[in-house]
């Protein structure tokens, strides 16, 4: 169960979440920046939990599709975003406005479900029991919004005298951050192949 928890950690990427919820760190107090971080939580949660359940059937049966072809395009979407992560750093994302419980759906789709998110999720189901499955998809998901508490709080203390600095991490962290969704990429796509050959 602990690789399924930091398979979704990694995949989660709290650093560069955190990174790309700059703006709203800088918008929101602690308070309210917890209500909308949580919140997006949840929405994810949810979404997880029904692919773990559900696992490959929901896109055999459901949706008439193979797996395989979701891990090839959704690879090919995150090498994208990996790609353009690396030359744009963490400016790849616009910045997030609007109201508190607008902003938890905009921070939950595309910082939070993804395809690689998604695909782990449908793994992780496989995997375990339905509990154990469960409970490590929560592990993840708490651990996740620990950190980013955590950070907001930090950033809080020293924006204001070193803004420059957080600029220069945030920067930093963006372009090194998509090395790795590069590499879960690529690994999302020579997955789906595989399993795509084992249908042949």
């Amino acid at each position: 169960m602990t690789d399924s928890i930091l398979i979704m950690l990694v995949l989660f990427n709290p650093l560069l979440m955190a990174a790309f919820l700059h703006p709203v760190m800088n918008q929101l107090s602690f308070k309210v920046f917890f209500k909308v971080v949580l919140r997006a939580f949840v929405i994810s949660g949810f979404v997880f939990l029904l692919f773990a359940a559900a696992g490959d059937a929901l896109f055999t049966r459901v949706l008439q599709v193979r797996f395989a072809s979701f891990l090839i395009f959704g690879g090919i979407l995150f090498l994208i975003i990996g790609i353009r992560s690396f030359v744009m750093g963490a400016s790849i994302i616009g910045e997030l406005r609007g109201e508190p419980e607008q902003l938890s759906g905009s921070i939950a789709m595309p910082f939070m479900i993804g395809p690689g998110t998604i695909s782990a999720s449908v793994l992780i189901g496989s995997r375990h029991s339905l509990g154990l499955a469960f409970l490590a998809i929560l592990i993840s998901l708490s651990l996740s919004c620990l950190f980013l508490m955590i950070m907001k709080r930090i950033y809080d203390i020293v924006h204001h005298r070193n803004e420059r600095l957080i600029e220069r991490y945030i920067d930093i962290v963006g372009r090194a951050s998509a090395l790795i969704i590069g590499t879960i990429a690529v690994e999302m796509i020579l997955n789906g192949i595989d399993l795509f050959r084992k249908t042949l």
